[in-house]
């Protein structure tokens, strides 16, 4: 089993995925999740709809933490659950958890309050609920975790860069265990303006990746995080291991604050990057999840760098978008957790909204049905404004 992943080909720790926790409108928890993929997918705006946080949460506590948070905390709960809750060395264990914008539901409500009510009014709660850490902070205070809690706070990269962070924390020796993901809910009515009127949502209500129709992509919230763990310890512990996180990349176009570099330049460079972290070449890949997020020009630039990096038309690319919608800063992360259960189960989910396909773009895009595969080295992409770009690479367990 190979196990460098340090960067420069040193030679490291070798880091499994062994729990997988998932709030999204497609399903919440790991199975109705992936279930959810693989069905036609709703129209409209991804609120979920049946998230209740109480399970995780006092009375008190739902009014004081944002709902981003909450379903961070979620996520990551689930996925220690599904780990089997190993026994940890508090201070050798971390969290990361990325998001886009934290609470800004909160402090959309506070303002309004301030505003009608004056500032005697405003909650005490408003910057614990705000903050961007809260929800990393939070499952580090339930868990009593004490070693490296950070948040990545990359717009819609910062799911992909949260995981790729730690689990170098976990190749490197400093983390035996790392909670990883993202989580966001940013539907506010402000946050929903804002994208409306720079002409970044879709006008139809419906996500259609790489389709000759994308007209823009539609708003989600959600939450994904990943248990990492080293693979020996993991091992003796008879966990299951779902998949090895074998390279991860980030890198920036430095091209314009929301447009991709022309061509796909950086998102290219990113994966070439990741796959030469992992040490394969382009050729070893099976599978994409592409970032796909059903907007004109990134849906075009990054099937120009798939073709760059792979040929034409290279591995199977899905954008599980289509059905998830694009939950920003949450959305690498359960795009991580979905590729996680791709290579599990032998499954590629396929692309929701694909109706017509675009004659400019190359792709063997998975449509229609799930394709059946061999698991085998597989992507998963993200791209964020301000030319954030973020690349992991994930393996199979073989003995």
């Amino acid at each position: 089993m190979k196990t460098s992943f340090l960067p420069g080909g040193t030679q490291g720790r070798a880091v499994a995925i062994t729990g997988l926790g998932v709030v999204t409108t497609a399903g919440i928890g790991k199975d109705a999740f992936f279930d959810g993929l693989c069905r036609p997918a709703p129209e409209g705006t991804r609120i979920v709809t049946d998230f209740d946080p109480t399970p995780w949460f006092g009375p008190k506590d739902v009014r004081r933490v944002d709902r981003f948070a909450q379903m961070g905390v979620a996520a990551a709960e689930m996925a220690l659950d599904d780990a089997g809750r190993p026994e940890v060395d508090p201070d050798r264990a971390g969290v990361i958890i990325g998001t886009g914008v934290g609470g800004l539901a909160t402090l959309e409500e506070q303002i309004l309050i301030h505003h009608e009510k004056g500032p005697r009014r405003v909650s005490p709660f408003l910057v614990p609920m705000m903050m961007g850490n809260a929800a990393a902070g939070n499952v580090s205070i339930r868990n009593g975790w004490r070693g490296p809690c950070e948040t990545t706070v990359t717009a819609c990269a910062a799911g992909t860069h949260s995981v790729g962070n730690a689990a170098r924390l976990v190749a490197t020796g400093r983390c035996d265990v790392v909670l990883a993901g993202g989580a966001e809910s940013a539907a506010t009515p402000v946050a929903m303006a804002g994208f409306g009127n720079m002409t970044a949502l879709s006008g139809s209500g419906i996500s259609r990746p790489f389709d000759s129709e994308r007209d823009g992509f539609v708003m989600a919230e959600a939450a994904g995080v990943l248990l990492l763990e080293d693979l020996d310890r993991a091992l003796a512990r008879g966990a299951h291991i779902y998949a090895i996180v074998a390279g991860a990349a980030s890198n920036a176009d430095a091209h314009h604050i929301t447009a991709p570099s022309p061509g796909g330049a950086g998102a290219a460079a990113c994966m070439e990057l990741a796959l030469e972290d992992a040490g394969l070449d382009p050729s070893e890949v099976g599978h994409i999840n592409a970032h796909g997020t059903s907007t004109p020009l990134n849906d075009a630039a990054e099937a120009e760098a798939i073709n760059k990096v792979f040929g034409t038309p290279g591995p199977a690319v899905t954008s599980t978008k289509g059905v998830t919608g694009h939950a920003l800063g949450a959305a690498g992360a359960i795009e991580a957790v979905a590729l996680a259960l791709t290579i599990d189960r032998g499954l590629i989910p396929p692309t929701a909204g694909h109706d017509h396909p675009d004659p400019d773009i190359h792709l063997d895009l998975v449509v229609g049905r799930p394709r059946a595969w061999e698991p085998g080295p597989a992507l998963s992409n993200s791209f964020g404004f301000g030319g954030h770009n973020g690349t992991l690479v994930l393996l199979p367990y073989r003995d």
